[in-house]
């Protein structure tokens, strides 16, 4: 063999292993796990969050796939009692949406604390996005302030990623909010959800980044 034969087989060695990490790379599978908002509560199955937020990773060219998590009525005692199971072996991250059911019944905010965290742990070594949200100033200010702490508080003690609110794309405007929700006043419709994926991919994109 010519050296120049043997210079070109090992140039073309020497690409292909420089190619196999991108070629072995496998996609992060992420579980959305949360409540009615999760689900896609009220709206054509296209139309939800997951399908949604799938299409907005996609369009950043991360190569991801999102399994809805959400169960409509979800408490976060129910999210701790069915996480063990749903983190199957193949979810590489998580994203956890739970808490507003507590709220809406005005459970003590430490007990929806100490179950968020009972789900954090359960993630284990995987990557943990918390999605929090923010109770009306109708509980009044104790319960407010004490139920608003919780997500950024736990996401500090436990290293977890932290996306202020799972409105945060309708914002706080009331004549603009209407516009985005559906006639119950408490889920999004199709349009509302477009801008929750929008102002919420770019987090979910550093999430993946953490699988990587």
């Amino acid at each position: 063999m010519t050296y120049g034969a043997v210079r070109r087989l090992n140039k073309a060695a020497l690409v292909l292993c420089l190619a196999a990490p991108a070629a072995l790379a496998e996609p992060v599978t992420v579980l959305a796990f949360g409540d009615s908002l999760t689900q896609g509560y009220g709206l054509p199955p296209e139309d939800g969050f997951v399908p949604q937020m799938q299409e907005a990773l996609e369009a950043r060219g991360l190569d991801v796939t999102l399994i809805n998590g959400g169960v409509s009525g979800d408490t976060t005692a129910g999210g701790l009692a069915r996480i063990d199971w749903s983190l199957s072996e193949d979810v590489d991250a998580l994203i956890v949406a739970l808490g507003g059911n507590d709220m809406l019944r005005g459970f003590d905010p430490a007990l929806t604390k100490s179950n968020l965290a009972g789900i954090v742990a359960a993630a284990g070594e995987r990557p943990v996005m918390l999605v929090g949200l923010s109770a009306p100033g109708n509980y009044g200010p104790e319960y407010k302030a004490a139920f608003d702490a919780i997500f950024p508080d736990l996401a500090e003690a436990t290293g977890a990623l932290y996306f202020e609110s799972f409105f945060k794309g309708i914002g706080q405007d009331p004549g603009d909010v209407g516009r985005f929700m559906q006639a119950d006043g408490i889920h999004p419709n199709a349009a509302g959800v477009t801008r929750i994926v929008g102002a919420m991919a770019p987090a979910v994109a550093d999430l993946v980044a953490r699988v990587r």
